[in-house]
């Protein structure tokens, strides 16, 4: 009797079920831009170590840890006393030859004089001996050669002393651009010197207004990219904001251990909000060779056996295996046996199981 019942009851509701409105929508087929996400490090856009050019005592330092600097602002003082006196000393000898060059010109000029004195009374028969001619005309050329000696060691002298006023320059230490100073090593009694490499700089100065993002992009994903490209970047440190950055040097190298090619892009940091060392996370757009089949999100069901979509096809349920793509905004990709234009149920649910008749209602995706 039981049996009976349950059999009119499904051949009354059988009918009634095939009656029921499905919700499909059309499978469709693009290029789908889309996201891999790459770890990226920012580095300052210029930075540079900074070392005494010569030997001296720190005598003052303007700045500190963090200071904001303009090109050419005076960062430290050094003192170095014997560099004044050796100054003091080429000075004073350049003065004593300059002295001596005056003395020198005064007697070619009083040599030329007598040369030319003697040179015209000789047209005179008798009126001078040749030999006085002969002896004031070297006399003359003598007189001559020495005042340009004297002229090429003041010249020398004179270079010297130049030399020593730019190392005495040197002395005073300006920011060669714009930016923050990230490092201070040194104090006031501190011997300072020329050095680079391992030795530990004075200060380090780096331009943060605008930071390089380096980004180790895996090969595949490097063509088509071009040079000026925006591309997307989080921070940890500001949590659901985003920030670009502009595509601006490309390596054109692949690294034989990684199999990355490093690519640099230029990003705005007026505020100074970004910092040199942060480990953003680059949005790295990928432009796929063929197009990709998408469908919306809630077209797809899992169960623990299988993964598909459910496809009407004459009016009947298929239930069609597919694997998950990437997400490209409100639709997914699909790989399976589908085709651009099949129907498929806009909510899937295995409780709509498969040969079952129903009756399809398009929307738009």
């Amino acid at each position: 009797m039981i049996l009976r019942r349950f059999l009119i009851a499904l051949l009354f509701a059988a009918p009634a079920a095939a009656q029921t409105p499905v919700e499909v929508v059309s499978v469709i087929s693009r290029a789908a831009d889309r996201q891999v996400r790459l770890p990226g490090e920012f580095l300052p856009y210029l930075s540079v170590a900074i070392h005494a050019k010569v030997t001296g005592f720190v005598d003052k330092v303007e700045v500190d840890r963090g200071s904001v600097v303009k090109r050419g602002q005076l960062l430290a003082t050094l003192v170095a006393p014997e560099m004044k006196a050796q100054l003091a000393e080429a000075e004073s000898k350049a003065q004593a030859i300059e002295l001596q060059k005056a003395e020198a010109g005064a007697r070619l000029a009083a040599a030329e004089s007598t040369y030319q004195r003697l040179k015209a009374a000789s047209a005179t028969p008798g009126a001078v001996a040749q030999n006085d001619v002969i002896l004031a005309e070297k006399t003359m050329e003598a007189a001559r050669a020495l005042a340009r000696a004297f002229e090429g060691s003041l010249k020398a002298a004179r270079a010297s002393v130049q030399i020593l006023k730019d190392l005495e320059g040197y002395l005073s230490i300006a920011a060669p651009f714009d930016g923050v100073i990230t490092e201070r090593n040194v104090h006031p009694g501190y011997l300072a010197g020329p050095g680079s490499g391992s030795t530990t700089p004075m200060l380090r100065l780096e331009q943060s207004s605008r930071l390089r993002l380096v980004v180790a992009v895996p090969e595949a994903h490097v063509g088509g990219i071009p040079s000026g490209a925006q591309v997307s970047f989080t921070v940890p440190a500001y949590p659901g904001e985003v920030f670009h950055g502009k595509v601006s040097r490309v390596a054109h190298s692949v690294d034989a251990k990684t199999r990355t090619m490093a690519v640099e892009l230029d990003v705005g940091n007026r505020d100074l909000r970004l910092a040199p060392g942060m480990y953003p996370e680059v949005l790295w757009p990928v432009r796929p060779s063929r197009p990709s089949l998408l469908v919306p999100p809630a077209s797809i069901v899992t169960t623990t056996e299988r993964t598909f979509v459910i496809r009407i096809k004459d009016g009947v349920t298929e239930w069609v295996t597919v694997t998950r793509g990437a997400v490209v905004g409100n639709v997914v990709e699909v790989y399976g046996l589908l085709k651009p234009g099949d129907l498929v149920v806009r909510r899937g649910s295995d409780e709509l199981r498969e040969g079952t008749r129903v009756k399809a209602q398009t929307l738009a995706n």
